[in-house]
């Protein structure tokens, strides 16, 4: 079935289908300005749309052209924290799927666990660990549920990501940040970074057939590494230093595709 906002984006947008999707994360958000012949969509006009409540959110879907490919970016995420669980995003992944998006682009800023990894290093993600424990599919009453997670960040896509070193992302919940102790914890399991977001809608977009590749920007070393206390204004200032460097891996990748 498709989705309202699916719809409602038809009867509005003038362009072709989009064939890549991206999800920009927190600090993340100028890539939008580089859109041509950009269709705006605020997720307060789109049906079933979830709303962000953090600051570095835009919530809007844009639809248009980048480096010659059409595209359809959703600038400003809506995390688990916010109220509305890990399925939270479900509206937004299938009504790309509706669109015709096929290969979907991922980003976060992250935390990272390596001291060489301080921030501003850009890692392609190769797999992930759900320490937060929750799934989107909770609820889901088909066997599409049990949906293996092999591979679930395309080796073919991650090559389109030449250049950058890959690692392992650790999902937790949020909205507080990790403590030294679970740190630890996750590196011992095999962590490179954390973050508060990206593993949902890589579960929610192989669940819709999607192929999925993920961007970390690093904004900081995690919780108890350097001694100092983690903020989300961090976060930001970080992530808008690394605009330059991100903004070309993400339109390399794109360019790939024309």
């Amino acid at each position: 079935m498709t989705t309202a906002a699916a719809e409602a984006l038809a009867r509005h947008s003038d362009g072709a289908a989009p064939r890549i999707g991206l999800v920009l994360g927190s600090g993340l958000g100028a890539l939008a300005e580089e859109v041509e012949g950009a269709e705006r969509h605020s997720f307060t006009v789109l049906p079933g749309f979830p709303v962000s409540s953090v600051s570095g959110h835009a919530g809007e879907l844009v639809l248009g052209t980048l480096e010659g490919v059409r595209v359809a970016l959703v600038s400003g995420r809506v995390h688990a924290y916010e109220g509305g669980g890990p399925a939270v995003m479900r509206p937004v992944i299938e009504t790309l799927r509706d669109i015709g998006v096929s290969d979907l682009l991922l980003t976060n800023s992250a935390g990272s666990t390596r001291e060489d990894w301080g921030p501003g290093t850009l890692v392609a993600l190769s797999d992930h660990i759900n320490f937060a424990g929750m799934n989107p599919l909770t609820g889901e009453e088909t066997d599409a549920r049990f949906l293996s997670m092999v591979d679930a960040y395309d080796p073919g896509l991650r090559a389109r990501l030449g250049g950058v070193p890959e690692g392992v992302y650790a999902w937790f919940s949020g909205p507080s940040f990790e403590t030294p102790a679970e740190i630890r914890a996750i590196r011992t399991l095999g962590a490179d970074l954390v973050g508060m977001s990206t593993v949902p809608e890589c579960i929610l977009a192989r669940f819709f057939g999607m192929r999925v590749a993920a961007v970390s920007v690093v904004t900081n070393l995690a919780a108890g590494m350097t001694g100092q206390a983690l903020s989300h204004d961090e976060t930001k200032q970080e992530a808008a230093k690394a605009q330059a460097r991100f903004r070309a891996l993400v339109k390399d990748f794109v360019r790939s595709f024309a």
